[in-house]
């Protein structure tokens, strides 16, 4: 907690530096104003998922750039006095309230008009390890963190769907003059999310299995929204370790549900995951959490790379 607790007051005061550095040069005010994004709505993502929505609402009207760099695992994103400055010269910010407590200390004492907050666009839940169809006990000897509020929304269509929803009327707010194009463009983007809804409904409504075993906690509310249950080695901090009573809970359950194989993903150690296979002698196979596109990634965008994932799954669980 203490580790913390100076994490998060040495972020505050690179924040405030950064914000003395910004007044002194006079780089706050509308970077579309000045010409500093071509006439453009200067949009600034916190991570992939909400760039991926200002670019496919905004279109040609929005300048976006990600404070997460592609490949870098935005749970622990350290923002730069670049960064900071950056985001005070934008028009608008999307991000996602306590993913990042470096974003959300410069956020909080920045001067943009427009801040986004994806979490306050649709409904969040409290999950631990162990979530969806039999999660009605959590190992409380894991250590993890059973009951913490889980922000991996984007990993449901239908709540991603209410947090474009929100975003498309945000870039409304500040961008009126093209207003029709983000309204047209956010009914397209809805149109696309409703089809890889049907597709996940689909093409999981018939398993051999309904549990999957993943490193970390990401998949929450996709096993809530498609009737599964996710099992996760570590809890919703994809660095955590797991403790030896969870590893042993872990290889008795795919054995008594026929869990064939352990999840693992782009941005973090697969070290862990394959050593669980195999002393429990199960395949491997990635489920990427999209939490940044790299060459790694089975896909060029957020709905290529969950195709990909609902391919993963539905072998993995013995679609019929």
């Amino acid at each position: 907690m203490n580790v913390r607790r100076r994490l998060i007051s040495g972020s505050a005061a690179l924040v405030a530096t950064a914000l003395g550095l910004c007044t002194l040069s006079g780089c706050s005010g509308s970077a579309a104003a000045d010409g500093g994004s071509g006439g453009k709505l200067d949009v600034v993502a916190s991570f992939y998922p909400l760039q991926y929505l200002a670019e496919q609402i905004g279109g040609t009207h929005v300048h976006v750039t990600s404070l997460t760099r592609p490949g870098q695992e935005p749970h622990d994103l350290e923002i730069s006095v670049r960064q900071i400055v950056q985001l005070e010269s934008a028009d608008a910010v999307v991000y996602l309230k306590n993913l990042q407590p470096a974003v959300d200390d410069a956020v909080a004492q920045s001067s943009v008009k427009a801040k986004v907050d994806a979490a306050s666009l649709t409904t969040l839940e409290k999950h631990g390890n162990e979530v969806g169809g039999h999660a009605a006990s959590h190992d409380s000897s894991t250590g993890e963190e059973t009951g913490s509020a889980d922000p991996h929304i984007w990993l449901d269509p239908v709540r991603y769907a209410q947090v474009a929803s929100g975003v498309g009327k945000a870039l409304e707010k500040a961008d009126p003059k093209h207003a029709a194009d983000y309204e047209k463009n956010t009914a397209a983007l809805l149109k696309k999310l409703s089809a890889l809804d049907t597709r996940y409904k689909t093409g999981l409504a018939h398993t051999r299995t309904k549990v999957f075993i993943t490193t970390h906690a990401a998949f929450g509310y996709l096993a809530e929204r498609y009737g599964l249950t996710e099992e996760a080695i570590n809890g919703l901090d994809p660095e955590s370790e797991p403790s030896a009573n969870r590893v042993k809970d872990l290889e008795r359950m795919a054995k008594a549900d026929g869990v064939s194989t352990v999840f693992y993903e782009t941005l973090v150690s697969d070290r862990t995951a394959k050593t669980i296979a195999g002393d429990a002698k199960l395949k491997t196979d990635v489920l990427d959490p999209i939490e940044g596109i790299t060459d790694k990634s089975k896909g060029s965008d957020y709905l290529q790379v969950m195709d990909a994932n609902l391919k993963a799954l539905r072998t993995a669980l013995g679609a019929k």
